[in-house]
């Protein structure tokens, strides 16, 4: 299903990010990164921070291309997650990964299961990995809005 055909079913909506905002997104998900890095909180709370940076990077691509979901709607975190081989070129099986965190994150927000270690180590992987994709495609496709340290 293309970015379009989703405008048209209504789980993506026209958006107009400024550079300035898509700085500040950019900004969330380097922080939510780094307090997920931090080892005196607990493993829940690492994985919640490494999630919403990855919401953050899979909300840039949208925003970049000029959308983003319609929050009204349910499911628009997997919204989100699953467009990002179209906006920002992640590979399939990276968002089958991504796509799997999700579902933890559901698992453990509301159904109060904890996070494993393993599942820590690998939000952590994966949150810096989009990170790091997010950055280089800014710079090649919005090098206005990258805000670079």
């Amino acid at each position: 299903m293309t970015l379009e055909n989703l405008l048209a079913i209504r789980r993506l909506q026209p958006h107009t990010a400024d550079p300035a905002a898509i700085r500040k997104l950019l900004e969330a998900a380097r922080r939510n990164l780094a307090d997920a890095r931090v080892d005196r909180i607990s493993p829940d709370n690492r994985f919640d921070a490494a999630y919403k940076c990855v919401m953050q990077c899979a909300m840039l691509g949208l925003w970049v291309r000029g959308y983003r979901t319609s929050t009204s709607q349910p499911g628009h975190h997997q919204t989100a997650i699953q467009c990002l081989g179209h906006t920002m070129g992640v590979a399939r099986d990276d968002i089958i990964v991504l796509d799997a965190l999700r579902r933890q994150r559901n698992v453990t927000d509301y159904e109060g299961d904890p996070v494993s270690e393993a599942t820590l180590a690998e939000a952590l992987v994966q949150a810096a990995k989009l990170l790091a994709h997010t950055e280089t495609w800014l710079r090649a496709n919005r090098p206005d809005a990258i805000g670079d340290r």
